[in-house]
């Protein structure tokens, strides 16, 4: 392996982003109370496929 110290070169993450931005994560990004309930209704309906497909599939 060789040591790339002293390199110029822009790497791939570089391409498309404002380097002079502050960098935020989700938890820190604003969401609203829709965007709430949306992912409110997502996570029922996912339980609600996870645990009815192995009752079908019992048939409880």
């Amino acid at each position: 392996m060789t040591a790339d110290t002293d390199v110029d070169e822009d790497s791939g993450a570089d391409i498309g982003h404002d380097l002079e931005t502050e960098r935020t994560t989700a938890p820190m990004s604003e969401y609203s109370s829709r965007a709430v309930a949306i992912g409110f209704v997502v996570m029922v309906v996912g339980v609600a496929i996870t645990v009815g497909i192995p009752i079908g599939v019992v048939g409880f």
